[in-house]
Formats: C-alpha cells, structure tokens, sequence
C-alpha cells in the first residue's frame, strides 16, 4: 500500500483542490492500494471537515511544528511506501509513476522541482531560479514533495524534530546515507502564497536570518513566520 501524508494548518482553500488532484494521480498511476491521510494541526476552520469529505483519514494533532505532524502521519499510515505531499502542493501522475519507478529501481527515495501555481514579482523569480539551481544541484529534497519507504524512514528516524523548518533537509541527508535519492526530472506545483502575502522585505530578512543563524534559528518558531505565522489568503484564485 502506498501512503500519501497530507500535513495540514487552516487549509480549508488550498486542500480541496490538493486531495482531487492527488486523487486522479494515485487513481492512474499507483496500480495498487493506497491511502490519504491528511494530520490536521490543530485548525480552526473546515480542514478536517474537507479532509473527511473527501474520503481522505483525518489525524488530529495539536503540535504547530511541522516535522512532528509529518512524522504522526507516518505513525499513522498502514503503507510501505510513502509520500509526503503538502496541502498547498498538486501532483499528477507523471510525477507519481515515475517516484514509484525510482523506487522499484531501488532508490532510497527523492523528490521533485517545483512549478508556482501563479505568476510572481521578478525580485522573487530571480531568487527562485538562484535558490533551485543551487539547491537541486546538491541533490536535497523539498518538504512539498518528498517520498521514501517505510523501511528506509523508519531507519533514519523520520523527521528530526528539533528542526521547526528544514527537516526534508536532515532527512535528505539521512536518507542518502542509505542509498540513492533522485531529484525527479517531471515537477510539482505548489502555492506562491507566501511570496503574495509577504514583501520582499520580509522575505528576505527572513531567509537572511535562517542564513546567518545557522541550525540554532531552524529551533524555534521565533524567526519563522515565514512558516509560522498562520496567513492564509482566502480564495484559491
């Protein structure tokens, strides 16, 4: 069985749309049985509700760090393979079938490039170009999208939970130290929100700060509204 593990905070706009499209994926292209969680942290509006809706099995957690949630999904999945795929973040079946390939090839898991779902600034375009060609060069997984076994996940820990933002990072890391982890050529979409609710300004004290503040600031929420801070917009436009 396969697990897709939905982490999810106050995603009443964005998880409707996430669970149909992960849906049609796993419907084509998982060619065995799978499962949606989707762990509720603590939400206050109708993410639960959506996630029951939907066929999906709700885990309610009241953690607010994001490496615990993901990792109560993985105490709760029955799979052997998991998929971590965050609620804002749409897959397809391309991306699906060729994970499971990757696996069946006996990598220890991987990940995929992101695609936003809308246009934005040029300052934050520049900025994702750097960063992606930076970070896919050193062969790291992002939180959005990131898929191992449970075998492999289990050996390594999970998700380091001293890490309230950057653990894909940690577990990349762990993982590769098990065997193969392949950045998928076919990408992921995942929400531009942060770039439209935040200025520029703000986004970049705020990277600069998880620069210079090493693993320390990746502690605490303190220098993590980026991550923390609960905006949501609302509407999915």
């Amino acid at each position: 069985m396969i697990s897709f593990i939905v982490p999810a905070y106050n995603e009443e706009y964005e998880l409707p749309a996430t669970l149909r499209a992960l849906q049609a994926a796993a419907d084509m292209a998982a060619q065995q049985p799978y499962e949606i969680i989707v762990v509720d942290d603590a939400s206050d509006d109708a993410t639960g509700r959506i996630a029951e809706e939907s066929g999906a099995r709700l885990v309610p957690v009241r953690l607010r760090q994001i490496a615990a949630v993901r990792n109560a999904g993985a105490r709760a999945a029955q799979g052997d393979i998991f998929f971590f795929v965050d609620a804002d973040t749409h897959i397809t079946a391309a991306t699906l079938a060729s994970a499971l390939r990757a696996l069946e090839a006996g990598c220890v898991g991987g990940s995929a490039r992101v695609k936003l779902d809308r246009a934005v600034p040029l300052w934050a375009r520049i900025f994702l170009v750097l960063f992606c060609a930076i970070y896919f060069a050193m062969n790291l997984g992002i939180g959005a999208f990131i898929f191992t076994r449970r075998k492999a996940f289990e050996a390594v820990g999970g998700f380091d939970e001293q890490y309230f933002a950057g653990e894909e990072v940690y577990l990349t890391l762990a993982l590769r130290k098990l065997g193969r982890f392949v950045i998928l050529r076919e990408s992921i979409t995942t929400s531009a929100r942060k770039i439209r609710m935040h200025s520029g300004r703000s986004f970049f004290r705020q990277w600069l700060g998880l620069l210079f503040g090493g693993k320390r600031a990746l502690r605490g929420r303190r220098r993590l509204d980026l991550w923390y801070d609960g905006k949501r917009e609302q509407s999915r436009a």
